[in-house]
């Protein structure tokens, strides 16, 4: 239901000429993370349920983890990038076209592509590079790295301090900008409540 319902909203934004704005794209872009992740972990939990497979390989586990961690921020970041769109279109109407225009909107993307990516490849390279003795049974129907990180014979506390630093600064950064940007909504459209009212 989810993938059905996330490909309607792309095939309608794709064929409604009035949705191709700088909101719809983000919208769009939010789609898409939403989807990857979903398709990620889908087809190995039926399997899981459906054939009773248990087993998944090292380099496969280790992809669904990517996928998971990377969109997961790429969704953060997507939701600044719209809290942003607003900010414009509220607070510099006549502006905005003119700077949210279809590259800006595609740079803007493709930065928080960037990120996602960025800031998941450590997680990988540290759960490669780990000796793993300990049992390969995971309690998850996906690849969480948590969970894969602690079958490591190794100290993980390198691992452990960049999740929290990075669950921190991405959620935090990300929090902080939506917060100010709604706050600044907020004021302005009280502002201009009390204009009209004083006009009257």
């Amino acid at each position: 239901m989810s993938i059905l319902g996330n490909f309607t909203i792309l095939f309608i934004v794709k064929r409604e000429p009035s949705l191709h704005g700088p909101m719809y794209y983000f919208l769009c872009m939010l789609v898409v993370a939403d989807v990857v992740p979903s398709t990620a972990i889908l087809p190995k939990m039926l399997s899981i349920f459906w054939f009773n497979s248990r087993e998944i390989n090292f380099s496969a586990c280790l992809t669904q983890m990517f996928c998971l961690l990377s969109f997961s921020s790429m969704h953060s970041g997507i939701l600044v990038a719209m809290a942003f769109d607003r900010y414009v279109a509220i607070c510099d109407p006549l502006r905005h076209s003119t700077t949210l225009t279809n590259p800006v909107v595609a740079k803007i993307g493709l930065a928080v592509v960037l990120r996602g990516i960025m800031l998941v490849l450590p997680y990988l390279f540290l759960a490669r590079r780990w000796p793993y003795c300990r049992t390969n049974i995971i309690p998850y129907t996906y690849c969480k790295h948590i969970a894969v990180v602690k079958l490591a014979c190794a100290d993980i506390r390198i691992s452990s301090y960049y999740s929290l630093a990075v669950a921190f600064l991405v959620t935090g950064v990300d929090v902080f900008c939506i917060v100010v940007s709604y706050h600044v909504f907020s004021y302005v459209l009280s502002g201009g409540f009390y204009v009209g009212f004083n006009n009257l």
